[in-house]
């Protein structure tokens, strides 16, 4: 049997910013992306602390510790520059694989989005 297991979190960083003219995708400063290991392209879930809505959507690399969390293409309706998110992402696993997995949980500054 395979269960879906929490892969990679990010956890309450600040939204810099909502486009609703992009074409889709967050976009996830490359460090927070290293940090928590998501790739480019990998499907996550976001979850916006201040409306409670959740959707799931996926990465794209932003610029370098510059903080950037922006939600692009119709993601955009659903939050606000400002707003706290949390970004999941989920991996498949044999289930005894599963019990010892650990998954890259990441705690940024929420002021800034950076990991010191």
């Amino acid at each position: 049997m395979q269960i879906e297991v929490v892969k990679s979190k990010i956890h309450r960083v600040t939204v810099t910013g909502a486009d609703l003219n992009y074409i889709g995708s967050i976009t996830i400063d490359e460090a927070l992306m290293e940090a928590s290991n998501i790739i480019e392209g990998e499907k996550v879930a976001i979850v916006n602390i201040n409306n409670g809505e959740r959707l799931e959507t996926y990465a794209i690399k932003g610029n370098r510790n510059s903080g950037e969390i922006t939600l692009n293409g119709p993601a955009a309706r659903k939050v606000q520059k400002g707003d706290i998110v949390i970004i999941i992402s989920y991996g498949i696993l044999d289930f005894e694989e599963a019990k010892s997995f650990k998954p890259c949980l990441v705690f940024p500054n929420e002021k800034d989005n950076s990991l010191t």
